[in-house]
């Protein structure tokens, strides 16, 4: 039996989590989420999850310090943080990415 639960997304009415992300379409094994950030430094050390994140950046800048390394996320970049990386992100200017999470980073309560 074909699955049947495709859905469009309006993000105008779409949740958001409590770090301000934007929550698109999300099936079983992936879902979509969108970030509008203001430059700011996370103080906070650097994080690991258990779900693999890919990114592309739609406006603005900022750095992913991912094990050890900077990458530098510019207009038309796009990037993966694996499962299990340790990482942290530095907004530089008005910034927004969208990211695809691998199974869904919402999913029992992982709402980063």
């Amino acid at each position: 039996m074909p699955d049947t639960t495709v859905l469009k997304v309006n993000s105008n009415y779409s949740p958001k989590g409590d770090q301000g992300q934007v929550y698109l379409a999300s099936g079983k094994s992936i879902a979509m989420r969108l970030w509008q950030e203001s430059p700011r430094e996370h103080d906070e050390a650097p994080t690991k999850r258990d779900y693999e994140t890919a990114g592309y950046v739609l406006e603005g800048r900022a750095e992913l310090e991912i094990e050890g390394q900077t990458i530098r996320l510019e207009p038309g970049d796009s990037w993966i943080v694996p499962k299990g990386a340790s990482h942290r992100y530095r907004i530089l200017d008005e910034f927004t990415a969208l990211e695809a999470t691998s199974p869904p980073a919402h999913v029992h309560g992982r709402d980063l």
